[in-house]
């Protein structure tokens, strides 16, 4: 069994993509974090969000404890990409803790083993939900973690819902913007962009893999669980590791 924890509001992209990607004998169980639609475009704002993710993260985890969940999805992101990894790993152990020992997902783990099962790539191309304030400290993020950050195209999320305000051209043109000769990889963060969909198009418009934020986490809880399903139509990922 695995349950997901939505993402932020009822606008949220989370949860129609993994019902999607679920395959027979898997069911998803929704725990949803509270918060307000507070202001990405500075600072203040975004730390704003961050704590107010954090203050609801754990209740929301809590809340799956008695479905048995073999792993629990935190399907958001700026907590660990704004903190660094050692805030990451902290983080990491408190919600195993409250999830009752389930496995945690997160997304900075799933990406580095969706790179990893790819042939450990570490030459990416970024794409961020944010504005240039939180594409700057996901890039240090990867960075730290061993990868080369060749380029970063930003979707410009100017409040947590509004992330999801995107179209395939904006999608598009994130690909085409990031996608230099070095990058191995496209790599796209945040749980609120709807990008699960397009990422398989898009691997077979460049021939690279496209690493969808909620493809990599859903593909990694599968894994992580023992369910080895090949999900047809969601790129390279899921058709081969």
């Amino acid at each position: 069994m695995i349950s997901e924890q939505d993402d932020l509001s009822g606008r949220g992209t989370v949860a129609a993509e993994m019902d999607d990607m679920r395959p027979p004998g898997v069911t998803n169980h929704v725990g949803r974090m509270i918060i307000d639609d507070d202001s990405l475009t500075d600072e203040r704002g975004f730390i704003r969000v961050v704590e107010s993710i954090r203050a609801a993260t754990p209740s929301a985890v809590a809340s799956l404890r008695h479905c048995e969940a073999a792993a629990v999805i935190v399907a958001v992101s700026p907590d660990a990409y704004w903190s660094g990894q050692a805030a990451h790993k902290q983080l990491l152990r408190q919600l195993t803790e409250t999830a009752g020992g389930a496995q945690i997902i997160m997304s900075a783990d799933a990406i580095r083993a969706a790179l990893n099962a790819l042939g450990g790539l570490t030459r990416i191309g970024l794409i961020s939900p944010y504005l240039e304030l939180g594409d700057e400290p996901i890039s240090r993020f990867f960075t730290e973690s061993g990868f080369d950050v060749v380029a970063v195209h930003g979707l410009g999320g100017r409040t947590p819902s509004n992330i999801s305000d995107v179209t395939p051209w904006h999608l598009r043109n994130a690909v085409i913007d990031v996608d230099r000769p070095a990058v191995e990889a496209i790599v796209q963060v945040g749980t609120n962009v709807p990008m699960a969909a397009f990422a398989p198009f898009a691997e077979a418009w460049i021939g690279k893999p496209v690493i969808s934020n909620n493809a990599a986490l859903y593909w990694h809880a599968l894994r992580t669980c023992g369910v080895i399903d090949s999900i047809p139509r969601m790129g390279m990922l899921y058709e081969r590791h």
